[in-house]
């Protein structure tokens, strides 16, 4: 029982870490496409853009560069900030097309703030009739409001002309036209003195895209920081458990071994070892596990999500054949290949 309790937690501190992980990459992807919209680039100011944790939305940092859009191009202007709305923030942005008495509320902020169609919510001091769209975070204004809440602040969405939806240099092609420049990477910062620079949703090598290339940004930021170190460092005591749990057991059953090897049965002391082993670690992953989905539901519901706890035990699950192997079928394997007069005997 202490063995398998041992093993549970150094499970648990991973699969905690790796939930959140999981979910920061879902969260990642999911924002940067309902931000992108389809578009194939992503124009960005130079102060940035950062992903608000109180919004749960990516919001711009500085002004939208000014660009003139060449012929077959279309470009949208988004302004994008926060502001209060019954006491949360919220990410607010423009749209040319919507009503000046309208707003419209991603089916997700739309429950975080507990309204739906047809209610009405105060912006900027304005009551406005609320449409739910999308699933998103964000709350969508017509731009004059938007302005008046968060000033010239946003980005511009890149719409390639018709047939080169596809290309893999739109980046440098459009970047060339407005004199800024690209990246397809989205670790990139854009320099802080300089205009702003071009995101190329579409280029880029590799199999990944650019959702999955910001998720694993996202992902990547968890596993980096300190609790990703303190899960790194409960899995190697977990290992350091389970190695010295099972090398007692097969000390403490030297005797037994070496009857049932005497009389030919060694195979089946090792099958039965192993079996023994495979109780222990399923027992420890599912407490483990089951443990860690609890802990982040209760502590972290906002961020946690059952995908994500799938995701992050299907990776935990990959440790252990390597734990069972290294903390089970060698110990007993080497004592196997001993004399069978030597285990009988006093040591």
């Amino acid at each position: 029982m202490l063995s398998v309790l041992g093993i549970a937690l150094a499970i648990a501190a991973v699969t905690v870490v790796r939930t959140v992980s999981a979910s920061f990459a879902i969260t990642g992807a999911d924002s940067v496409s309902d931000v992108l919209g389809g578009a194939q680039l992503w124009v960005v100011p130079a102060a940035g853009v950062h992903y608000d944790s109180d919004a749960e939305a990516l919001v711009a940092d500085g002004v939208s560069p000014e660009i003139a859009v060449p012929p077959g191009w279309t470009a949208l202007r988004v302004l994008s900030g926060l502001t209060q709305v019954d006491g949360h923030s919220v990410s607010i942005r423009s749209g040319d097309e919507i009503p000046s008495g309208e707003a419209i509320l991603g089916s997700a902020v739309a429950e975080r703030l507990g309204v739906q169609a047809g209610d009405h919510v105060d912006v900027g001091g304005q009551s406005l009739l609320v449409r739910v769209e999308g699933t998103g975070q964000s709350i969508r204004v017509a731009t004059s409001l938007a302005q008046s809440i968060v000033g010239d602040n946003g980005w511009w969405t890149v719409f390639a002309p018709p047939g080169d939806e596809k290309r893999r240099d739109l980046a440098q092609i459009f970047g060339a036209a407005v004199g800024l420049g690209s990246t397809a990477d989205p670790s990139v910062a854009p320099d802080p003195n300089g205009p702003g620079l071009i995101y190329d949703t579409v280029g880029g090598n590799g199999p990944l895209g650019f959702e999955q290339k910001f998720s694993a940004l996202f992902s990547g930021q968890v596993t980096s920081s300190t609790l990703g170190l303190i899960s790194t460092i409960g899995l190697g005591l977990g290992f350091v458990i389970a190695v010295s749990s099972f090398l007692a057991a097969v000390h403490e059953r030297r005797r037994e071994f070496g009857i049932m090897s005497s009389i030919g049965l060694a195979d089946e002391v090792l099958y039965f070892f192993l079996v023994e082993s495979v109780m222990v670690f399923l027992a420890a992953y599912l407490l483990g596990v089951l443990g860690a989905g609890v802990a982040v539901a209760l502590v972290i519901p906002s961020i946690a999500t059952p995908t994500a706890w799938l995701q992050a035990a299907g990776m935990v699950a990959v440790f252990l054949p390597a734990m069972a192997i290294v903390c089970a079928l060698i110990p007993v394997h080497r004592l196997l290949q001993e004399r069978p007069v030597s285990l009988l005997g006093d040591r």
